[in-house]
């Protein structure tokens, strides 16, 4: 499967093929595309915010949409494949966690987001270790 990965806010952009922020070229690691918030939302998206999780996926073991994580962007992933675990309401619904075989992503920060943040961080490290 491949050494795990994972890419934190930018971090999880980089994986992608392409951004509107740049014209230069992601890791392209995964398919899809790097878009700007909409304008009807004051960027950055900067807070606390909760996920809504459409597949299982280890990475999120423990962790319920009720929790509250930090987020500050102002982009966010538009994946052209099925990689999404999780997703977050700000003006639109985006992909909020990713994954694809050994590739794991969050917007969000878990370094600051609290013991839901080393739930996710906790998982991680039990992936990496399998």
């Amino acid at each position: 499967m491949g050494v795990p990965i994972l890419g934190i806010c930018l971090g999880m952009q980089l994986l992608f093929e392409e951004s509107e922020e740049s014209p230069g070229e992601g890791l392209s690691l995964i398919r899809g595309k790097v878009l700007r918030l909409p304008r009807s939302v004051k960027t950055p998206h900067m807070g606390w915010n909760t996920l809504r999780i459409l597949n299982d996926n280890d990475l999120l073991n423990g962790v319920s949409g009720e929790d509250y994580f930090y987020f500050v962007h102002s982009y966010y992933a538009s994946p052209a494949e099925n990689v999404i675990v999780a997703e977050t309401e700000y003006g639109i619904q985006f992909a909020s966690v990713i994954a694809k075989k050994n590739i794991f992503g969050t917007q969000f920060h878990p370094e600051k987001s609290g013991k839901p943040g080393r739930k996710v961080l906790r998982n991680f490290a039990r992936i990496v270790k399998r």
